[in-house]
């Protein structure tokens, strides 16, 4: 069996040593190539598994820490966070070729485009669109000391730590100069708010980074790809979350491949109405919200960044990556004009 990114019989020794529960294992196929983290489902012959492992190359210093994926759901189990059962991390890069862990296979549907989602009533998209913000504030709500996460990382001075973080993942992964990508940086450095409260964050939370249910009723049924949550401001969540939105009327929108268009089914909050449900459910203030989403629109661009550079190098796994490398200057331009000018 030759699946990209998994040495089969290894992972079958492996797994008949460290996770024998599961039964034998049977098959392995990836579920989806991703434009980070690569994800598989095994089907072992007592249950099914999803696996997760960093990408094939390029792999960025602190990106991708599988470690840190695993026991963060590790520590999220049984909490209000709905997030997939934990099973076992493998530190063992002899295995597959990379650290990687499996947890419970969810019968969930990770959804990111209208014909992705069907035809629900207008009721059912605009409620999963209103859970969507209040899985975001059970999340940013988590006791992170009473659930073992205390030390998960340093809240304190967050932001400025995440711009030099992103900025030097620009400078490894970047393939051309852009001036206005500097000037966006020094915006943002002069804009940065002060310390305030600390959360546990997701870091790429949007609806396809969550498996969900339509029928009976509309549900999240599990949080995933937590590679990027760490502690800190939580309304650099909601600017991300944001960020990803596809209003309708924003044309531009269509040019960022790696935002999807589900937000535009009828039905679905816009994004002031999100943003509203979650300052509601959650009891913050987000009058200072254009500074996160421009910070969100920074951080997507440097990821897109570093995935066009994966792509340059033929080490993505899947498709549509050919012309992802354009959404950059866009996502740059977006976030100037968050913060006040418009570059368009």
């Amino acid at each position: 069996m030759t699946v990209p990114g998994i040495d089969w019989p290894r992972l079958v020794a492996w797994m008949t040593e460290h996770v024998p529960a599961a039964g034998e294992p049977l098959s392995v196929s990836l579920i989806s190539g991703g434009k980070s983290n690569l994800t598989y489902l095994v089907e072992a012959r007592d249950r099914r598994l999803v696996l997760r492992r960093p990408p094939l190359g390029h792999v960025l210093p602190t990106a991708h820490d599988m470690r840190r994926e695993f026991r963060v759901i590790s520590a999220l189990a049984g909490t209000p966070v709905p997030v997939p059962e934990p099973v076992a991390f493998c530190a063992d890069e002899d295995v597959i070729g990379a650290p990687f862990y499996l947890m419970g296979h969810v019968e969930g549907e990770a959804v990111r485009t209208r014909d992705e989602l069907g035809t629900p009533s207008p009721e059912d998209t605009r409620r999963l669109s209103e859970r969507l913000a209040e899985v975001l504030a059970a999340i940013h709500a988590v006791d992170y000391q009473e659930v073992g996460l205390g030390d998960f990382g340093r809240p304190d001075g967050y932001l400025a730590r995440q711009l030099d973080r992103w900025c030097q993942q620009w400078e490894r992964s970047k393939t051309a100069d852009l001036p206005e990508y500097d000037r966006l940086v020094a915006r943002l450095r002069d804009r940065l708010p002060a310390s305030g409260e600390n959360t546990l964050v997701h870091g790429d939370y949007r609806l396809d980074n969550t498996l969900v249910r339509l029928a009976p009723a509309p549900e999240i049924l599990a949080v995933v790809d937590w590679e990027m949550s760490t502690l800190g401001d939580p309304l650099a969540d909601l600017g991300l979350t944001l960020t990803y939105w596809h209003d309708p009327g924003d044309d531009e929108r269509a040019g960022i491949p790696v935002a999807g268009d589900v937000t535009l089914a009828p039905g679905f909050l816009n994004a002031a109405e999100f943003a509203a449900h979650y300052a509601k459910v959650s009891g913050r203030d987000i009058s200072d919200l254009g500074f996160y989403v421009a910070f969100g629109n920074f951080k997507l661009a440097v990821i897109v960044e570093g995935i066009h550079a994966r792509f340059r190098q033929g080490k993505t796994v899947g498709e549509g990556f050919d012309r992802i490398g354009s959404a950059v200057p866009t996502l740059i331009a977006r976030a100037h004009r968050m913060l006040g000018e418009d570059l368009s």
